[in-house]
């Protein structure tokens, strides 16, 4: 997975741990990873998107896509046009998946 811009505020470390627990095989465990990967970033760029005002969705995007890793920029933006509090929205949400995804596991 590439860097990106909200990463400092996922936390996976439980997920890890089941992940390792669960998968027996080294392709299981990157396959595995790569559901999550995707799980987390569509959930985020949601959340995003649901508190960012639709009028700036194309120029974020735009951003997003041309510096995915650039923090600074990317939450700068986001904190002017959706609010300053869209990093604690964003925690939320990472704690919501962390949940579901445990849960999902842990039926296994």
């Amino acid at each position: 997975m590439s860097k990106l811009f909200f990463d400092r505020l996922v936390e996976l470390k439980k997920i890890d741990k089941e992940i390792r627990r669960i998968a027996k095989t080294q392709e299981d465990r990157e396959e595995i990873w790569a559901l999550v990967d995707e799980i987390v970033h569509h959930r985020v760029m949601g959340c995003i998107l649901d508190k960012l005002p639709r009028e700036h969705h194309e120029e974020f995007l735009e951003i997003y896509h041309k510096s995915p890793h650039d923090e600074e920029l990317l939450f700068g933006y986001l904190k002017e046009k959706a609010g300053p509090d869209i990093e604690d929205l964003i925690k939320q949400e990472v704690g919501g998946i962390n949940t579901e995804l445990l849960e999902e596991v842990g039926k296994k």
